[in-house]
This record gives C-alpha cells, structure tokens and sequence, in this order.
C-alpha cells in the first residue's frame, strides 16, 4: 500500500496528542504532589505576548481537528473553549483524539491536490492539501503541543525529550 496523505496526517496527529496527554498529565501530578494550584500552570506563559497553556492546547486539537476535517472533506467540529482544568484538557485532547481516528481513510483520497482556502479577518489562504499539511497545519500544530511543554518544562515540570515524543520505557 501505498504512503498517502491519511499516514501523514492522521497517525501522526494522534501520537502528538497522546504525547500531550501525557505531558499534561505530568504536569498535573507536579502540581499535585508539590503543593502547586493548576492554574499556576494553567495560565502560565513564556512570554506576555503568548498564549498560557491552556490556550496552547486549545490551539493544537482546534487546528488538529481543522486539519483531518478539511482534508477528509467533512465538517469541522466545534468546541467552546472553555476548559479549566487538566481534566478539562484531557478531555478535549479525547474528543480530538476519537473525531482524527473515527475519520474514513478513504475520504482522504486525492486530498492532497484538494483546494483548501483559509480565512483570517486580515488574510487568506490558498493551498493545495499537501502544502496545506505539511507547510501550515502540521507546523503550526507542532509549535503549539511543543509550546505547551515548554511552559510545564519552564515552570519546573520533569519533563524530557522522551516526554514530547513518546517514547517512554
């Protein structure tokens, strides 16, 4: 079988979702076992102009979710934006999780010359599906999970590499 457009979005896109998973809930623990209230992680940021943790996250399931959506041709899933809590967080991160795995591999076939247009209140884009994977969505999917674990990371999480990718023993 051929590699297509599906194996790398979708397979992808769920193991960088799980990997937050599991750096949210090392975080979660830290706090936890030290006494922290969450929302000192929670709301954190890197910086004053970056978005705190919680929104990190928000950003990288809402862009997941657009990225399997608008390259199976389906409907985009809402969500309110309204987690407060590490539970909250991991159940968005579920619910993203279940819509990018319950996606019809066979929805995807010629995604990757599909015309996909994005609009922003002050632009808009054009691509074709795989300029719109590989040079749009998964970039900026990445930055956000890699954001989300620089800020538990800064804030005195235990995490390592092997956190954000994965591969634990």
């Amino acid at each position: 079988m051929a590699f297509t457009i599906y194996d790398a979005s979708i397979p992808p896109l769920v193991t960088m979702l799980e990997n937050l998973g599991h750096v949210l809930t090392v975080g979660e623990t830290h706090a936890r076992d030290n006494n922290i209230e969450a929302r000192h992680y929670l709301e954190a940021r890197l910086a004053p102009d970056m978005f705190h943790l919680t929104k990190q996250v928000q950003v990288a399931t809402d862009m997941a979710k657009g990225c399997g959506a608008r390259l199976a041709g389906v409907e985009i899933p809402k969500y309110e934006d309204n987690e407060s809590s590490f539970a909250d967080l991991q159940a968005r991160l579920a619910k993203t999780i279940a819509f990018l795995k319950g996606l019809d591999r066979a929805s995807f076939e010629g995604a990757e010359d599909k015309p996909i247009t994005l609009k922003f209140p002050n632009a808009e884009f054009h691509f074709n599906g795989r300029d719109y994977l590989n040079n749009f969505a998964m970039p900026n999917i990445y930055f956000h999970i890699t954001m989300a674990y620089a800020i538990l990371r800064h804030n005195g999480v235990p995490l390592g590499k092997q956190d954000f990718m994965g591969r634990r023993s």
